[in-house]
């Protein structure tokens, strides 16, 4: 057992200090995008990350340095980003879109941001939308359930007919997302199951999904069908991929692999150390 933790710490931490190297100079590197390094060299996970980890960049600087590295795009955008996506040659890879599935009461309000945000995908050729469950608030699982059935329903045609998917996002409930009602796989699947279409799946988040429930590989390999997306992120503390933290991603990257998945795998871990040096080493310890 000892020998094979040692294996496992030293095969992550060659990974981090070849990483590491990708970003000469940070100060460099984010000044002028210079410095950054192809990171990418096996290509079998489709990479992006998540805007809003990387707020000390302006997007072009983001934009530049993930063209370099190997990403295909950057998540959690919206339409008013898309030419300086364009502009780049990348894609958006998550685009905002509506929350509170649960709720009928705010079912107008959802629908309506959902479209919108469909419609702007259509337009560039954008592949997903995100799509909130909400919070509990009083309603019980088995009628938020129905009540976000209800919803997807009446948007899945336009989706389909769009060629946009709607991923509706795993959250944990314990730390960061108080009282929020998709927290257990078992709601999404149910929910995608009931609504039927190719276009409505789930957004796998990697971190969430380890502190509610673990079992992320057996999860991921018995769910492959409807899930639509996945998000990174170390935990405890959704920092960086590395031996830090208690996750394995070298061995989740191969299981997403092994299921044929051709969609994006999306960097949401918030950096504590050199934003671009702690992406390269994501990039670099994901890329199977």
């Amino acid at each position: 057992m000892s020998t094979d933790k040692l294996s496992r710490r030293n095969l992550i931490r060659n990974a981090s200090l070849m990483a590491a190297g990708v970003v000469a100079g940070s100060a460099i590197a984010q000044d002028t995008g210079t410095g950054v390094r192809r990171v990418v060299k096996k290509g079998r996970i489709n990479q992006s990350v998540s805007r809003w980890c990387y707020g000390k960049l302006t997007l072009d600087q983001l934009c530049a340095a993930g063209v370099t590295m190997g990403l295909k795009g950057i998540d959690l955008l919206g339409a008013k980003d898309f030419p300086t996506l364009k502009r780049h040659g990348l894609v958006c890879t998550m685009t905002s879109g509506g929350g509170d599935l649960n709720n009928r009461e705010k079912h107008d309000q959802t629908l309506a941001s959902l479209r919108a945000s469909i419609e702007a995908n259509a337009e560039y050729g954008y592949p997903n939308v995100i799509a909130m469950s909400g919070n509990r608030n009083g309603i019980p699982d088995d009628v938020g359930i129905d009540n976000a059935v209800e919803a997807l329903k009446k948007i899945a045609g336009f989706a389909e007919e769009k060629k946009v998917t709607v991923c509706i996002e795993y959250l944990n409930s314990k730390v960061n997302h108080k009282g929020y009602m998709f927290d257990h796989m078992a709601w999404g699947v149910e929910v995608c199951k009931r609504v039927g279409s190719p276009n409505v799946k789930i957004l796998y988040d990697i971190y969430h999904a380890q502190i509610m429930e673990g079992d992320i590989i057996r999860t991921i390999r018995t769910h492959k069908d409807v899930i639509g997306h996945y998000h990174t992120g170390g935990n405890p503390g959704r920092n960086e991929i590395d031996d830090t933290q208690e996750l394995y991603y070298p061995a989740i990257m191969r299981a997403i692999v092994d299921t044929g998945f051709t969609g994006y795998v999306a960097h949401e871990f918030v950096p504590k150390r050199d934003p671009l040096t702690s992406l390269a080493q994501g990039i670099e310890i994901c890329d199977v």
